[in-house]
């Protein structure tokens, strides 16, 4: 259930019995309730919304570039800076495991087979191809060598001497730098597609429910302030 609807809820609630009861604390306290839950309420709202004649409200759609360049910031320093890419490609303790396999189901290797079979024409076997059925009669090798290239390809990928050449290669400065600005770019295309809307609602996703206590709070700190004034004018 909404916190603020309660709160303001009940501090109304105070407000009425303090009228109907002609009682000057319950009264006091209730209508400090109800200011202090109002208050940190419109300014939970103005975070999110701009509301018409008040300044500054509506900051988060309008400062979404802000935000943007702060996740950039956040991501690309924190998480992927060349420092970090660095250790991570060269501690041999923790050697680079890259299961290719699902890789390789997706790639089509037909084009290997008929590259094979354009081998085959332009060697010396080519003219004798013409006796055996022509490039036609290479045909119901296709998938029988493409099962075969698979699984060599698999095999390859697997070897502990294939994973040290890879790990040594992307030890490189150069690659380890073409690595990062590579994520640079994903990280720029994503944040290029977010919206003022976007950004509103992630981070009102994130924080809204934990802004509902300011709510909450502010009726009773509310209250109490009340409660002091209406003691204090007794």
């Amino acid at each position: 259930m909404n916190k603020s609807i309660i709160t303001n809820g009940l501090a109304l609630a105070l407000v009425l019995v303090g009228f109907f009861l002609d009682n000057i604390i319950v009264k006091t306290v209730g209508l400090f309730a109800v200011s202090g839950a109002i208050t940190n309420w419109l300014a939970v709202h103005m975070l999110f919304e701009k509301v018409p004649g008040l300044y500054g409200s509506g900051v988060i759609p309008q400062r979404f570039e802000d935000f943007k360049s702060g996740i950039r910031t956040l991501v690309m320093e924190q998480f992927f800076s060349e420092d970090n890419i660095q250790r991570f490609l060269a501690d041999s303790n923790q050697p680079i495991q890259i299961d290719f396999a699902p890789i390789i189901k997706k790639v089509d290797l037909a084009p290997t087979f008929d590259s094979l079979v354009e081998v085959i024409k332009a060697s010396s076997f080519g003219q004798m191809l013409g006796m055996f059925g022509g490039v036609e009669a290479l045909e119901p090798m296709r998938q029988p060598f493409v099962d075969k290239m698979g699984a060599a390809l698999g095999d390859i990928t697997q070897d502990p001497k294939f994973t040290l050449l890879l790990q040594e290669e992307l030890t490189q400065p150069d690659v380890q730098q073409d690595l990062h600005v590579k994520i640079n770019q994903i990280v720029e295309q994503r944040l290029d597609e977010l919206t003022p809307k976007m950004v509103k609602d992630i981070i009102q996703s994130m924080i809204r429910e934990h802004l509902g206590w300011l709510v909450v709070w502010g009726g009773v700190f509310g209250g109490l302030i009340g409660l002091l004034a209406a003691l204090f004018n007794v």
